[in-house]
């Protein structure tokens, strides 16, 4: 089993350096047979902190890829939460244009696109948009002279 530990992470990269680790142990002949340990915290309140709910909850998308246990049914410990990898996870690039995708579900100008997913910086949200462009996936529309982004 290898361990984790995204203790004084922020979300974006806590998550990165789950989904570089979880990546390298699904590559593995029997990933099955391994597990991870991912150590998060339980939360200075003792109800939940961001880091544990976030993670979580985007495990719990990704029930085809993985299986999961809250460490407080496996040892009374609501600070980690055990993964077992049966295939691997997208890399935060495609994690990102999955989430533009989703967000543009709705006409988007490239300022809004690229103001609500300003943290993963703005030269990945242009390449994410030119990937889901050549994809076919987004088309751009034009509002007068704003160019918009719908998802198809």
């Amino acid at each position: 089993m290898s361990t984790i530990d995204l203790h004084g992470k922020t979300w974006t990269e806590a998550l990165a350096e789950f989904l570089d680790s979880y990546n390298r142990v699904a590559r593995t002949p029997d990933a099955s047979a391994s597990s991870l340990d991912v150590v998060h915290g339980y939360g200075s309140t003792g109800s939940g902190g961001v880091l544990r709910q976030r993670l979580r909850g985007f495990l719990a998308k990704y029930p085809q890829c993985l299986e999961f246990k809250p460490g407080e049914d496996v040892d009374g410990n609501p600070g980690h939460t055990l993964v077992l990898p049966l295939r691997k996870l997208p890399d935060t690039g495609g994690l990102l244009a999955e989430h533009i995708w989703e967000y543009c579900e709705n006409p988007r100008t490239v300022s809004k696109i690229a103001g609500r997913f300003r943290r993963f910086g703005d030269p990945q949200v242009q390449q994410a948009i030119r990937t889901l462009e050549k994809q076919g996936r987004l088309s751009q529309l034009s509002k007068g002279r704003l160019k918009e982004y719908l998802a198809v």
